[in-house]
């Protein structure tokens, strides 16, 4: 288990109590006492960080080097049901977005995402979970498909943006973006949004505009990353903490804003703390959401869609 550095007290109490039970173990000695004293400590102590995290906190969060990722979720939903697709039909096949059918219940969705890797080598192959434009134009191709066959779509958000390099450009980045969110307000079926980590500008865009529009508790949702903000701002990445309060990124922050519709509450700890709880809350949430929409017309939705969107914001005539 990784610990971050806010969670460190929680380290050191947690190998207190191990060593504790382990003398008890090894020993006659009966430490029964001290580790329920430990115990008792160790849970306040859980409580009492978690409760009072701060937004740059929520971020490191979310980047957790075991936090689950986009597969790990579809893998625990769908199980074997889950059918991946490949490929734009114009370039190539992305492999920092993924995405395919798969089933909750007797439900079938369009599941699309972003995949980030767990080591070097699949963190290379991944490209960090930032997509190309052909990743934004294959999932387009799926959003189309699902169309078509009358589909749901949901989309899980986990990217630090979409890639920024040379060859992105001239493929068009900016244009698959554009175009996808375009799409997606007049898709004609219900489009579900789930942040489960980072959602960092035009790369969660492209695929992040939905009739519902889900965060989990520590994750972060904005137009640029606290350190870029950071350093735009402060020519250093020393105040990204500063940045963080000030970019109001939050799930709390962004419900509040009324940019969201929902947060998934996460278990003590974070995500990867109790992975399949979180998976099961998730599950529970896109099967709800798409209760309370399976029956609107496709002009309804669509309708509905439009307007959510043309309502966020303030403006002065």
């Amino acid at each position: 288990m990784e610990y971050l550095e806010f969670e460190l007290p929680i380290k050191e109490l947690q190998e207190q109590y191990e060593k504790a039970c382990k003398i008890g173990e090894e020993s006659d000695i009966d430490v029964s006492n001290t580790c329920k004293q430990i115990e008792k400590k160790l849970a306040e102590t859980k409580k009492e960080i978690y409760k009072n995290l701060t937004p740059w906190q929520r971020v490191q969060l979310s980047r957790h080097p075991n936090r689950p990722y986009t597969l790990d979720y579809i893998n625990a939903i769908c199980g074997d049901s889950f059918l991946e697709m490949h490929g734009d039909r114009n370039f190539k096949d992305d492999k920092a977005m993924i995405g395919g059918l798969g089933k909750i219940g007797d439900q079938s969705y369009m599941f699309i995402g972003q995949q980030k890797g767990y080591n070097t080598k699949t963190r290379q192959y991944r490209n960090f979970g930032m997509a190309n434009p052909e990743g934004y134009r294959k999932a387009l191709r799926l959003m189309k498909s699902a169309e078509k066959f009358g589909i749901p779509v949901v989309t899980l958000i986990d990217t630090p943006g979409a890639y920024p390099g040379l060859e992105a450009e001239e493929r068009g980045q900016g244009e698959a973006i554009a175009r996808n969110i375009l799409e997606m307000t007049r898709l004609q079926v219900p489009i579900i949004v789930v942040i489960i980590g980072e959602g960092a500008s035009g790369g969660a865009l492209g695929i992040g505009v939905g009739d519902r529009v889900l965060m989990l508790e520590n994750t972060w949702y904005s137009v640029i990353s606290p350190e870029s903000c950071s350093s735009i701002l402060w020519r250093s990445w020393e105040y990204k903490e500063q940045a963080a309060e000030a970019l109001k990124l939050t799930a709390t922050d962004m419900k509040k804003l009324k940019l969201i519709d929902q947060i998934v509450k996460e278990p003590l700890g974070g995500a990867h703390s109790n992975r399949e709880k979180t998976f099961m809350e998730v599950a529970k949430a896109i099967s709800k959401t798409y209760g309370e929409m399976k029956d609107l017309s496709p002009k309804d939705l669509v309708e509905q869609r439009m307007e959510k969107y043309s309502e966020m914001g303030v403006y002065k005539g």
